[in-house]
């Protein structure tokens, strides 16, 4: 779960100024109706355009680069993959006070996943590894790390050792200051990734899987794509899945263990992030963030 600053100033972002920007630059679609998404994500506005299209406007700085991060690369991964990802027709650019780059993307239909009807899916845990698995084997070409452009090169579990250390010292009595310590402690130790690196997802949590069907069909939001570790995109394994379907999941996908130690260290680390900023104030946050935590404890 992504998170821009809180302190950072954000413009103001609604229909009438999403609408101004569509007719300016894509004419095209100016007949088409715009329909406001809500609760969207915290990292971007979005809108329905007619039928066929979504408009994502950025709320903050650290998701302004992932409309050209994906008009880039989504072309070139998604023949590769068994899930459906966005597919970018058009970047806009800042105009009427609106200061960042924008995107217009083909719509997936579908419903955001939920643990009720996913969390103990076998079938859905196969399905996630598969992916993942897909994406990994994706070559990298002349953009292994070292080479890599900094936009593909996501941060590394340690640089969040300050903030995760200060939120286990905040809600400690809530999770077990002691069991979150152990595992922290024990990821930031783990042996690191010491094979070629390898596409990951960034942000691969049940909030960025939709389904239809009951089953699962999409995988939106590539803000994080990146090159290296692997590990972030085991967060799924505890945001999602039941004690079985993670085990499922886990033999599928051939995951070592220290592999799958540096995961429960991310979804550790992100999940307590998510937890302190949003618990408070949105309940939903509260449960999901719970479980989460409580998941990467357990194992």
């Amino acid at each position: 779960m992504s998170t821009g600053s809180t302190a950072e100033p954000r413009p103001a972002i609604d229909t009438a100024l999403a609408r101004r920007l569509v007719d300016a630059q894509f004419p095209q679609w100016a007949e088409l109706p715009l329909q406001l998404l809500d609760p969207a994500g915290s990292d971007h506005v979005i809108h329905r355009l007619g039928d066929d299209l979504s408009v994502r406007l950025p709320r903050h700085t650290g998701a302004v680069g992932q409309a050209a991060k994906e008009k880039e690369w989504l072309p070139r991964l998604a023949p590769h993959l068994p899930l459906a990802v966005p597919v970018p027709v058009g970047v806009g650019e800042p105009g009427f006070g609106y200061p960042w780059p924008w995107a217009v993307s083909r719509w997936l239909d579908g419903e955001v996943a939920t643990v009720g009807s996913l969390a103990d899916s076998s079938g859905a845990a196969v399905q996630l590894a598969e992916f993942l698995v897909a994406l990994q084997s994706f070559p990298p070409t002349d953009l292994a790390v070292g080479n890599a452009r900094e936009d593909l090169i996501g941060r590394p579990l340690a640089a969040r050792d300050r903030d995760t250390r200060a939120a286990i010292a905040e809600v400690g009595g809530t999770f077990g200051g002691a069991a979150m310590t152990e595992l922290w402690d024990a990821a930031l130790s783990a042996p690191g990734w010491d094979r070629p690196p390898v596409w990951f997802h960034g942000d691969f949590h049940t909030g960025n899987l939709l389904t239809r069907d009951g089953r699962l069909s999409a995988v939106i939001d590539f803000g994080g794509l990146g090159i290296g570790d692997p590990a972030c995109d085991l967060i799924i394994a505890f945001t999602l899945m039941s004690t079985r379907s993670r085990a499922v999941f886990r033999a599928a996908l051939g995951v070592d263990d220290a592999t799958w130690t540096r995961g429960r260290g991310w979804a550790l680390a992100t999940g307590l992030n998510a937890y302190t900023t949003y618990a408070a104030v949105d309940p939903r946050v509260a449960a999901q963030t719970t479980r989460q935590i409580t998941g990467a404890l357990n194992g």
